[in-house]
């Protein structure tokens, strides 16, 4: 077995990357949908919210309203107090659904897509816990995959997938660059990760580089099962 983290800033193609992975044979793990589902009403994660945030970050059906606490946590400076509440209960999400691969398929490559692989660890170590969280993330992880590409590329990207009008992408691109500003830049990423791949806009490209990386994983986790 493998666990890959599969990591980039907004905008970077990790999505892409996780397809073309899963297209290979990867079971591929997203962090972005165990979010969604752990801040849906009845879940610890979506009481906990409104505990901090207040009911003003709800609807009138009772669901979270996300662009009010997007609001909220990236506007207002309280990113760390949403990222303290949801952080933990995705990583034990994680856990138990790599669990179930590896007992389905002792041999698989687990990719988890998560965007905030490093920052997690950065805003651990701001609080104290580096050493546990380190720890816990090699535990979790064997091996990063990071993928990059230049800001005004992913600004880019991110606007054009959610803005349809040039209204609607003025606010984008500024909830963009807020998002970038918490983000670690892959300058220094680039470190630190086993994997990198470069998607600057040429999908024939990217996927070359995906399909190069595709038997160094599989290698290494038929590797892992034979000790």
């Amino acid at each position: 077995m493998l666990r890959v983290g599969l990591t980039g800033g907004l905008g970077s193609g990790k999505s892409t990357v996780a397809q073309m992975l899963r297209e290979l044979g990867a079971e591929v793990i997203e962090s972005d949908e165990l979010g969604r589902a752990l801040m849906e009403p009845g879940e610890a994660a979506f009481n906990e919210i409104v505990r901090v945030f207040g009911r003003e970050v709800m609807l009138p059906d009772g669901h979270l309203n996300r662009a009010r606490l997007a609001e909220l946590a990236f506007k207002g400076g309280r990113v760390k107090e949403l990222n303290a509440i949801i952080h933990p209960a995705v990583i034990e999400a994680q856990r138990l659904r790599m669990n179930q691969v590896f007992e389905r398929d002792p041999a698989a490559v687990a990719v988890v897509v998560s965007a905030l692989i490093f920052e997690v660890e950065r805003d651990a170590r701001a609080e104290g816990e580096a050493s546990a969280v380190f720890t816990e993330l090699r535990k979790r992880i064997d091996r990063v995959v990071l993928v990059t590409a230049p800001d005004e590329v992913k600004i880019a990207r991110y606007v054009g997938r959610i803005a349809a009008s040039v209204a609607d992408r003025q606010a984008a691109e500024a909830d963009a660059r807020a998002r970038l500003v918490h983000q670690i830049p892959d300058s220094e990423k680039v470190l630190r990760a086993d994997y990198v791949l470069e998607n600057t806009g040429d999908i024939e490209a990217l996927r070359a580089q995906v399909k190069a990386l595709w038997p160094h994983l599989k290698r290494e986790s038929n590797s892992n099962v034979q000790r």
